[in-house]
């Protein structure tokens, strides 16, 4: 909300005042000042203290109580807008008391806006609503208000309601307040600016992000005039909009912009720290949005702005609490609400004290203390109408009771979460739909609790489908991660395979469909790399990431990246089985699911279609991390010692791995596999656990798209990356398997070239260095010769050859996000369109690789499919060289062609 620029030290009064006025139009002067600094937002707030500060010691040295009222709301104001919100509230008490002792309603009636205003900053929203409907009380009886001051009220009354339920979680509500203000007369020019700024924000919650944009505009051209302290926080919404979006670009432009409006209004940075935490978590970049809310609370502590560091700080446990740091989040919301209390915020308090017992659940340390503190917070939280925070509460009161062993307290607990939701917003409502599913397994109503999964899976549908990029609809699927895997543990417990595998592929790379021919990239001029301050790892991560959509459109010339056809949805409903089995054509489907810390697998075959339980996921694990470790020691052995020991734990977690997740399925040795993993075991060197070939997917209906991809252009690409030991002698090794390919060099191969040639090429050869970014996958990149190339920009630039070969070590890395969802140079290519792809799930020695790729290439040329091009090669490999034992474990092939 805009309003809170930043905070400065209450100045001293001059002396020296006259025990009366000099005339009576000498008073109504300083009475119409000081109520015009009470609205003139645009002010600067510490001249227009000075000013009024004076009028106070004028007004109590003539007794004039209506005077003292208005000039006390005028010096609340200059508090306020710097986020002194505790001691205006104490000069607003002041001022409704001299308004009243004046017998001045119409004043007492704005006194009660203002102070509404405040109260609702401070966490107190049911008395922010008793002030409300005090103040327009106050107005109705004065029958001497004119009717355009009456008017400027109920605008402003009007507009402190529709805060009130934006902040209340009610973002419908709120807009359509929003939007009637807009029509009101008496809205003056500031007040447009803050009300088209919030609508904005709402029409975001609700995932409108192009009308948010349209608002946002609308309010950025408003406050142009009114100067950088209007100006900077409406550039920072947009900004955070246009992230949202997928606008990435424009979004950098407006944050720098924000940034620079900030320091020219001279106000703390603590706002733009905290805008710029917000889109660090929104593109997954954990870390960097702990980071940035960790600056946002230095510069208000630094502002002595106490208040907003409290909010920055409460941010911060937040991200910490996402991030996996339970422990830090625990320790850091419990000091917040230590804080919390001694601001006499309670609803802050409240906040932080909910997130230090989902912290305690996920950390398995609850105690009976947790669900009476639970209970308590989730009735203070509903009574004060945060809906969002009410909703979390009631289920984290419901998971402590289960947790305890109290079915009854949980069930209704999970009851009240379902009932409160049902009101409100999106996300809201599919939390709801969690806590009914949950209420009704507690009571054994299977069927209720499926229909409480997929009605709330309907709701992260429609979530995502309105996010306009591949990273913020995988985003959007974590909503639905707990009704997944709810109702998946409900449908294995009915050992019907295929209800099981359907289920399945309605929670899996769903944020894939509908990539293919989506629009592309508009495009965009080159942006100038801007400074950087020492220390600011978010600012700068922010810049990295965001000018990577720039970059893209900027060396691809738009012809090489047009898309080939009109954009379409692809997908809809999972695929039957009569259809899976006809195009596996004798191969065998495993899709392996998780529900409960347990694996289960559903294998479709010619014979039919058969449920297996699998091994705990903690012992998979275990021995997952085990093999990765020893690989990564293979790759690089420090001594011959160190590589026979890394050897031989490498074989002994193979055997064991192959027994968890492999012989329970009951395939034959020669049968080839089409496996779907499920979140980690998207690491799990699958081709090293089964002697046939094996294809990845990130589903089965993923899998059966590649199955039907164009038919061969007879274009080979071949591409040798800068500083790679081996590129080179790689790449004209295999010139000779594909005598006519287009060779593109260390020197030639820039961005702008690769990418143009990958465009509708049959297949394409990757030998460059690889960067995996595991927090955010769509920014890992591949080094090529006038820098590194981002998921982002191949994905963005619609890059998608028939069949690619990435020999750059981790290309194969694609990272699980909760519900299923799985990013990185793989799913990205084949979401474009691509059929079929080789790549390296972890480091490779280079020089070791190239035989390996020869042998694929040879294979490739004589009409194989990858998946079994690759099987052939790995054969020929040398397993008992460390390298070529790392190559035949890291490498994987992935869709049907």
């Amino acid at each position: 909300m805009i309003g809170k620029m930043g905070q400065a030290r209450r100045t001293g009064a001059a002396p020296g005042v006259s025990n009366r006025p000099a005339s009576q139009e000498e008073r109504d002067a300083l009475l119409i000042q000081v109520r015009s600094l009470a609205e003139d937002r645009g002010a600067d707030p510490r001249s227009s203290r000075s000013v009024a500060a004076e009028v106070v010691l004028c007004a109590r040295a003539w007794h004039d109580d209506e005077l003292l009222a208005e000039a006390l709301r005028a010096v609340a104001w200059t508090h306020r807008a710097h986020w002194g919100d505790r001691e205006a509230r104490r000069l607003l008490d002041g001022a409704l008391r001299a308004a009243r002792r004046a017998g001045a309603r119409g004043v007492e009636a704005t006194v009660l806006a203002s102070r509404a205003s405040v109260l609702l900053e401070l966490g107190r929203p049911a008395a922010a609503r008793r002030d409300l409907a005090a103040a327009s009380a106050a107005m109705a009886a004065d029958p001497f208000v004119a009717p355009d001051e009456r008017e400027r009220f109920e605008v402003r009354t009007l507009l402190a309601r529709a805060v009130l339920e934006q902040n209340s979680g009610r973002p419908v509500q709120a807009a359509s307040l929003y939007r009637e203000l807009l029509g009101r007369r008496g809205l003056d020019a500031q007040g447009a600016v803050i009300v088209a700024n919030n609508l904005a924000l709402t029409l975001a919650e609700q995932g409108d992000y192009e009308g948010a944009l349209v608002s946002a505009t609308d309010a950025v051209v408003r406050a142009g005039p009114l100067g950088p302290s209007m100006l900077a926080p409406t550039t920072g919404s947009r900004a955070w909009i246009a992230t949202r979006a997928g606008h990435l670009g424009a979004a950098l432009r407006d944050f720098e912009e924000a940034e620079r409006l900030y320091r020219a209004a001279d106000l703390p940075l603590g706002e733009h720290y905290g805008e710029l935490a917000d889109v660090m978590a929104d593109l997954r970049l954990l870390p960097e949005a702990v980071h940035a809310a960790g600056r946002a609370e230095a510069e208000f502590d630094g502002a002595g702005a106490h208040l907003m560091r409290l909010e920055a700080r409460l941010r911060r446990a937040r991200y910490l609490l996402l991030e996996g740091d339970l422990v830090g989040a625990q320790d850091v919301a419990t000091a917040t609400a230590e804080e919390a209390r001694a601001q006499r915020r309670p609803g802050w308090r409240d906040r932080a004290l909910l997130i230090a017992v989902q912290a305690r659940v996920g950390l398995d340390e609850v105690a009976p203390s947790d669900l009476v503190a639970a209970r308590r917070l989730a009735g203070r939280l509903d009574a004060a109408g945060d809906l969002h925070a009410a909703v979390d509460a009631h289920l984290v009161a419901g998971k402590v009771g289960v947790r305890l062993g109290q079915g009854l307290a949980a069930a209704r607990a999970f009851d009240r979460a379902a009932g409160l939701a049902r009101s409100g917003p999106a996300l809201v409502r599919t939390r709801g739909h969690v806590a009914g599913a949950r209420a009704a397994l507690l009571r054994g109503d299977d069927e209720r609790a499926l229909a409480e999964c997929s009605a709330g899976l309907r709701e992260v549908a429609r979530l995502r489908d309105d996010r306009p990029t591949i990273e913020l609809r995988a985003l959007a699927s974590g909503h639905g991660a707990e009704l997944g895997e709810l109702g998946l543990g409900v449908l294995v417990g009915t050992g019907r395979p295929v209800q099981v595998l359907r289920w399945m592929e309605r929670t899996r790379a769903a944020a894939l469909i509908g990539s293919v021919g989506e629009p592309f990239l508009p495009p965009a001029e080159r942006l100038a790399s801007p400074g950087v301050e020492p220390g600011d790892r978010a600012g700068a991560t922010l810049r990295t990431v965001l000018q990577a959509e720039a970059e893209p459109v900027r060396r691809v010339a738009a012809d090489a990246w047009r898309p080939r056809g009109t954009a379409r949805r692809v997908g809809g409903a999972p695929p039957g089985v009569a259809r899976l089995r006809a195009a596996l054509d004798g191969r065998v489907l495993v899709e392996l699911g998780q529900h409960g810390g347990r694996l289960v697998a559903v294998v479709l075959d010619g014979r039919g279609a058969r449920l297996v339980e699998l091994a705990g996921l903690q012992a998979v694990t275990d021995q997952l991390h085990g093999l990765l470790f020893a690989l990564r020691r293979l790759a690089d052995p420090s001594s011959p010692a160190s590589a026979q020991a890394a050897r031989v734990n490498a074989d002994a977690r193979l055997v064991r791995l192959r027994t968890l997740l492999v012989e329970p399925l009951g395939v034959a040795p020669d049968a080839e596999l089409v496996v779907v993993p499920v979140g980690l075991l998207h690491s799990v060197p699958w081709s090293a656990l089964h002697e046939a070939p094996v294809a990845l997917a990130p589903s089965a209906a993923a899998w059966l798209r590649t199955a039907g991809g164009p038919a061969p252009s007879g274009r080979t690409v071949l591409v040798a990356g800068p500083d790679l030991d081996g590129a080179r002698e790689e790449v004209e090794a295999l010139r000779a398997v594909h005598p006519g390919a287009q060779v593109l060099g260390p020197q030639d191969g820039t961005a702008h070239a690769v990418l143009a040639a990958l465009a509708g090429a049959d297949l394409a050869h990757l030998a460059c260095h690889g960067v995996l970014r595991a927090d955010s996958p769509m920014f890992s990149s591949v080094m090529l010769a006038d820098g590194p190339v981002t998921v982002q920009e191949l994905h963005g630039a619609g890059a998608a050859p028939r069949r690619l070969v990435l020999a750059s070590c981790h290309s194969g890395a694609d990272v699980a996000y909760a519900g299923d969802e799985v990013l990185g140079f793989v799913s990205a290519t084949l979401s474009r369109g691509t059929t079929a792809v080789v790549a390296s799930l972890a480091a490779v020695p280079d020089v070791e690789a190239v035989g390996l790729m020869v042998a694929l290439h040879r294979e490739l040329a004589a009409g194989a499919t990858m998946a079994r091009a690759l099987h052939a090669a790995r054969a020929q490999l040398d397993r008992a060289a460390p390298g070529g034992f790392v190559s035949w474990c890291s490498f994987a092939a992935h869709g049907a062609g």
